[in-house]
């Protein structure tokens, strides 16, 4: 646990130097785009059931007072916005939470209270572990918004069938995880984000 966290300290410090152009980029752009904030945050459950706030590049509009999961099409997201949501670069200023001790680079991902709450027994495992930026449920639902487009109720297709399908991948982390499984869920994140028309396939619901 204390190699990953040093792993984990250690590999983001290193990308958020790296990609700090891109960063400043990004915050320009959604700055000229769609105006303040550039940076969205929402609160989400953390390890041992600590609340934390998530950060991310705002790629909605400000005024949103729609449902907590999105869909392809969602007209609340922004041009830009769909943009950075394809190739996850909405989702660098998670590395300073990774600094800061709320998330791990790789892990189950966390999820807003009101959901974890449903699970509360399953999650007394998987909340043993910090939540990741990726795992193995964020490369085989890559296209989760496009899945979720195609059902009659998003809102209940997520909850019934598709988080618990990622808590039965969070599981088999759980019960795997390793060294060469991080590195092995790192890659193939990059891989889907940098190109995505060879995207990994997705995993059906169950």
């Amino acid at each position: 646990m204390l190699f990953k966290r040093i792993v984990d300290l250690l590999l983001s410090t290193a990308i958020l130097l790296l990609t700090s152009p891109v960063m400043v980029v990004v915050a320009l752009l959604v700055l000229i785009a769609s105006g303040r904030p550039v940076l969205f945050s929402q609160v989400r459950m953390g390890r041992n059931f600590r609340k934390f706030r998530i950060l991310k590049f705002r790629t909605m509009v400000v005024q949103n007072n729609g449902p907590p999961i999105t869909v392809a099409g969602d007209k609340r997201i922004t041009r830009l916005g769909a943009i950075l949501r394809r190739t996850k670069l909405d989702e660098l200023p998670q590395f300073w939470n990774v600094i800061r001790g709320d998330m791990s680079i790789v892990g189950p991902r966390p999820e807003i209270p009101e959901y974890v709450e449903l699970f509360r027994e399953r999650y007394q495992r998987i909340l043993a572990l910090r939540p990741g930026i990726t795992d193995i449920a964020s490369i085989s639902y890559r296209d989760e918004e496009r899945l979720l487009i195609n059902c009659n109720n998003p809102l209940i297709e997520y909850r019934e069938r598709v988080l618990p399908a990622k808590l039965d991948l969070a599981d088999k982390y759980i019960r795997e995880r390793s060294l060469a499984d991080d590195l092995r869920i790192m890659y193939e994140s990059a891989f889907v984000a940098f190109w995505p028309r060879n995207r990994i396939e997705i995993t059906p619901p169950r």
